[in-house]
């Protein structure tokens, strides 16, 4: 396994991001500090997780150089029509401090409003100016992807969607996949909302490797050649969760996780891309 992924325009991510959605302020720098300083070099945070401001202090006390730092941030559901999204892009690189986001994404397609076409059009454009380096979406579907890129002659870099055992969402991972975009997983252990990590089966697989639950999720997502986005505010969590390398999970090991999917009740909070509607 090589020691990155190579988007569809060439460039390289790392194969594990940080999350930073719920975390904030002066405890949030620290967070972040401490995960740059384990090792991560992607950070993953998004407008309306009204932390921007904190990622980019991080960012500037950092000892790791700028360019070596992935730093994405998203869309928000209020900022869709074309004139909205180029004035948020610019507001969120002035809140963080910084000259251009590594990634980019639409956070939501929000079809009800049927506006994500000119959003993707933002993007494609901020991309062609030097605002962003690598341009996506989040939680799209086939049919939402299609549009896109049929409209705009650019397909996306990357998708990031809600993705962990309870909630394979593998004919979407390969939908993507199909398409050239490498999908990301949010809610990659399955937060709090459900009991993934004392889960019998990951228990057991991880035993056999010395490896906790957690550690064996991330590695069935790059074994699927999805790039895991985790979250932890533990230093000690922090480096465990890139302690996945020195392992293969078998593809018995595999199948056996992919059966613990739950279908539409595995979503941790219920939302569908074609329903939910992003604007808080």
């Amino acid at each position: 396994m090589k020691d990155y992924f190579t988007l569809n325009n060439g460039a390289r991510l790392p194969l594990i991001g940080f999350g930073t959605v719920n975390i904030k302020g002066a405890k949030g720098v620290t967070v972040i500090q401490n995960a740059i300083n384990n090792g991560y070099r992607q950070i993953d945070t998004s407008t309306n997780y009204n932390n921007e401001g904190m990622v980019g202090e991080a960012i500037r006390r950092s000892d790791v150089p700028r360019e070596e730092l992935m730093i994405t941030s998203k869309l928000p559901g209020a900022n869709h029509k074309y004139d909205d999204a180029i004035d948020a892009i610019q507001e969120s690189l002035y809140r963080i401090g910084l000259d251009y986001f590594d990634n980019y994404l639409i956070h939501w397609p929000l079809p009800k409003q049927d506006h994500y076409v000119e959003a993707w059009q933002a993007l494609v454009d901020a991309q062609k100016w030097g605002l962003i380096k690598n341009i996506g979406v989040s939680n799209f579907y086939p049919e939402h992807l299609d549009r896109i890129i049929e409209a705009t002659s650019v397909t996306p870099q990357i998708n990031q969607i809600e993705r962990h055992p309870y909630f394979n969402h593998n004919e979407i991972v390969k939908a993507n996949q199909d398409r050239g975009i490498l999908v990301e997983s949010w809610s990659t252990l399955g937060r709090e909302l459900n009991d993934l990590m004392s889960n019998e089966t990951l228990k057991q697989i991880g035993e056999k490797y010395g490896k906790n639950p957690g550690q064996v999720v991330i590695r069935w997502n790059l074994q699927n050649g999805v790039q895991p986005i985790v979250k932890s505010a533990s230093a000690v969590h922090q480096q465990a969760d890139l302690d996945v390398l020195d392992f293969e999970l078998t593809p018995e090991e595999l199948k056996q996780i992919d059966a613990l999917d739950k279908g539409e009740d595995g979503r941790v909070e219920g939302q569908h891309p074609n329903e939910y509607e992003e604007f808080d």
